[in-house]
């Protein structure tokens, strides 16, 4: 049987990006061809194997290619946007969408692993790897689970049977001027939904689970509702759920050695950034150290008073410069505005680039020690660095 977009040929400038690479896996799995661009190499082109990728110059739509940019490289190639391309995607089989500030990649591959165990065949397009899933998007003839973005408004544009937001704080200060402004323009998006779930309103879950944390239990507690209104008994979801294993980047184990544990978050806003380190705070017979790298401007401006409380929660914080492709700099705004906010009783660390926060990291860390990586850019990086650099064998000196 044919994909919805058997014929078709896109172009995806910025294919490197997390939503972006999803587009293009779920674009193939339905039929269409697919090449792209990207300023550089990413994690998420792992995902693309078998794709024609340019890296680095100018992006050079081939003729007959429909283009598709990503709104960081809007300036460089004429095409369609990001928002308008999910539209159509979400409009072609009958869709679940999950959006929210926090927890709506994990929340929505919960709902998508669960459908595929069950037997449901959901197609999927998330925001993360899902190593239980094989990836970050995937094809079949069953329910469409898709990640919505508010950042860009763009969730608002579309029309899914089944809707859930996972919770609301404002994150985007440059796309909304207030919490408020942001609930009512979700609220809005959800009366032309025909099914909602509003997952504060939700109990967390208390069964078992294989993904650590509170905020988890409340992740599993909206799939739940979600997979009821897709017509899912909990009796049946939840043996499935408590067998996600979770999302690349989100409380990720990179690596153990020396008697150091590292992972790699996502996590980058206050409340991301304190629910993960709680939930490292009980892995560690140590210190618990955290190496950030602010994302935004914007956010970081309006921020960095939360964001250096919440690395408060670690004994040792080390912040980079920010990574901004979304928004130009501003006067006085930078990494060194978050660090220089940090509690006394928290060791503070300045390292520009991610190689100067490798270095520190590697120089600081103990045994015992669980260090975090975290930020939307390339921290991973960071994350891998530092278990290459770990003795492989016997223990890191305390």
């Amino acid at each position: 049987m044919p994909g919805p977009l058997e014929g078709r040929r896109f172009y995806f400038v910025g294919i490197g990006g997390s939503g972006f690479s999803a587009y293009a896996n779920i674009a193939r799995a339905w039929g269409a061809e697919v090449a792209g661009w990207d300023v550089r190499e990413t994690i998420f082109m792992e995902t693309l194997a078998r794709v024609e990728i340019a890296v680095g110059g100018d992006p050079e739509p081939p003729p007959g290619y429909e283009v598709v940019v990503s709104a960081a490289h809007a300036a460089r190639v004429p095409g369609r946007s990001r928002a308008e391309l999910l539209a159509e995607l979400v409009s072609l089989r009958p869709a679940i969408v999950v959006g929210g500030a926090h927890g709506k990649t994990t929340t929505a591959a919960m709902v998508a692993f669960a459908l595929r165990e069950l037997g449901r065949d959901p197609s999927w397009i998330l925001g993360g790897v899902v190593p239980q899933l094989g990836g970050n998007a995937g094809a079949g003839s069953g329910w469409t689970v898709v990640e919505g973005d508010e950042s860009d408004r763009s969730i608002g544009a579309l029309r899914p049977r089944v809707a859930a937001v996972t919770n609301v704080e404002l994150d985007h200060h440059a796309a909304y001027r207030s919490e408020a402004e942001l609930r009512g323009f979700l609220e809005q998006w959800l009366t032309t939904v025909p099914a909602v779930v509003r997952g504060w309103e939700l109990a967390p879950v208390t069964g078992p689970l294989a993904v650590p944390g509170e905020h988890n239990r409340r992740n599993a507690a909206t799939a739940r509702a979600v997979l009821e209104l897709a017509g899912v008994p909990a009796a049946e979801s939840e043996p499935v759920l408590a067998r996600f294993t979770g999302v690349a980047r989100r409380f990720e184990l990179v690596g153990e050695r020396g008697g150091v544990a590292v992972y790699d978050d996502y996590g980058h806003n206050p409340t991301e950034l304190e629910a993960t380190l709680r939930t490292a705070r009980e892995r560690t017979r140590g210190r618990l150290i955290a190496v950030y790298q602010p994302h935004v401007y914007e956010r970081t401006r309006q921020l960095y008073r939360e964001l250096a409380a919440a690395l408060g929660l670690a004994d040792a914080a080390i912040v980079t410069e920010v990574t901004g492709a979304r928004d130009e700099p501003r006067p006085g705004v930078g990494g060194k505005l978050v660090l220089d906010h940090l509690p006394p009783h928290t060791r503070a660390g300045w390292a520009p680039t991610l190689a100067d926060a490798s270095a520190l990291a590697l120089a600081w860390a103990r045994a015992g020690d669980v260090v975090v990586t975290f930020g939307v850019g390339e921290p991973w990086k960071v994350a891998r660095a530092i278990v290459a650099g770990l003795p492989a064998g016997g223990e890191v000196g305390r």
